[in-house]
């Protein structure tokens, strides 16, 4: 490969990786800037927690509809199209987000930078897997991964440290900075162009469905991404909750809990990705870190009258699990072929990501009669559950031939 190549190469990854940095520092400042942002809109007490889950629940509303939309866009238009528009609609939601001045408006621009916000991390692997030799795939989707765990830690530091309209405009600046770079050297996927050439079926959704074992596998691969946002849903943004649940006299603050995690995700995002390569294996990875996130939730939520400091630091052990993320996406884009790959690269993180509301809705639920700490525990024991099943169903993909179709 040329020197020029190379460097062609690398400055689309690195394109596409900085787009997932911006992905996860909205999806994270909203949860460092809640309680500042809602309290200056006039919410108080209860409401508080109310708004914060219905607002959270409408970006992962938005995610899950972008990430269908984008995901049948990018297999029929491009990846490259899709990295552009989407980055776009991400950073004119977040600059509009900083001069809201009611709760409803805040509620649309949530779902609009959902939505844009839907195709970033998808069509930015699928890229990458696609553009890399098969030697550095591994490699080139860790990189996106780590990036993207850097931004949720700076959002924790942002949201901290200036004022939360400040954050938002931060957050839209960066992704026009982005998307500055896209424009400029982006390139589009080999292996796309040709397939695209031999007129397959593109970004059809009905091929989902098009077996039950594709449609099974689809499923599976949803299932496994799960416990990484059950954790961020509620052991996070929930975390004020959770330390009164606990008893802790002092109050425990999202943004401090918060940069205990995203440090953790970022250097388990890295380990996960590298020991994948080692291992030569993806789901021995994955099960080594479902063991260890079932085990440090259980002690999390055991840790009754201790500190924010105690929390704090199992929550960077749980990060470090977390940063399965990593292998999971790769293994998502190695599970089908080239015509419906951006499809499911897009869609299956934001499926992941929209299970937040259901895992939270239920919390709701339960919560009145079993409490906060025993509710946590029973929507965890049916998410890792059928986590270790969809990943015992699903084939190991390491090494695999991206270069086919799925019929």
């Amino acid at each position: 490969m040329s020197r020029i190549r190379m460097e062609g190469l690398l400055f689309s990854v690195a394109v596409a990786a900085l787009g997932y940095f911006v992905d996860l520092y909205d999806i994270v400042i909203f949860g460092v800037v809640r309680v500042a942002s809602l309290t200056e809109l006039g919410i108080s007490g209860a409401a508080i927690t109310d708004w914060g889950i219905k607002l959270l629940n409408l970006q992962m509303i938005g995610m899950l509809v972008g990430g269908i939309a984008w995901g049948v866009i990018g297999d029929k238009l491009g990846r490259r199209v899709v990295l552009l528009a989407t980055i776009t609609l991400y950073s004119a939601a977040n600059i509009a987000n900083a001069f809201i001045g009611s709760v409803e408006q805040y509620a649309v621009l949530r779902f609009v930078a959902g939505v844009g916000l839907a195709g970033e991390l998808g069509a930015g692997v699928t890229l990458v897997a696609e553009l890399l030799p098969t030697r550095y795939r591994g490699y080139g989707t860790t990189v996106i991964s780590f990036l993207g765990l850097v931004g949720a830690l700076t959002a924790s530091y942002v949201g901290a440290w200036f004022d939360w309209r400040t954050a938002y405009l931060t957050g839209g600046g960066l992704g026009l900075l982005v998307l500055a770079g896209r424009w400029y050297g982006l390139r589009e996927s080999a292996l796309y162009t040709a397939q695209r050439r031999e007129a397959s079926r593109s970004g059809d959704l009905r091929l989902l469905f098009a077996s039950r074992a594709i449609l099974l596998k689809f499923l599976a691969v949803i299932a496994v991404g799960v416990p990484i946002w059950y954790v961020s849903a509620l052991f996070v943004n929930l975390a004020p909750e959770f330390g009164k649940a606990l008893g802790y006299a002092a109050p425990l603050k999202v943004g401090e809990v918060l940069r205990w995690q995203a440090t953790g995700l970022a250097i388990g995002s890295a380990c996960s990705g590298i020991a994948g390569e080692w291992l030569r294996s993806r789901k021995r990875v994955i099960q080594f870190c479902f063991a260890a996130m079932a085990a440090l939730a259980v002690a999390l939520l055991h840790l009754h009258d201790s500190t924010p400091d105690s929390y704090c630091m199992l929550m960077f052990a749980m990060g470090l699990a977390q940063g399965y993320w990593t292998v999971f996406l790769t293994m998502s884009a190695e599970q089908f072929g080239t015509n419906i790959r951006a499809t499911v690269s897009t869609s299956v993180p934001n499926f992941v990501r929209a299970m937040t509301v259901p895992v939270t809705l239920t919390l709701q639920a339960l919560a009145p009669s079993l409490g906060v700490l025993n509710s946590t525990l029973a929507i965890g024991a049916v998410v890792f559950t059928c986590a270790l099943a969809g990943l015992l169903t699903l084939r190991e993909t390491y090494g695999k031939n991206l270069d086919y179709s799925e019929t």
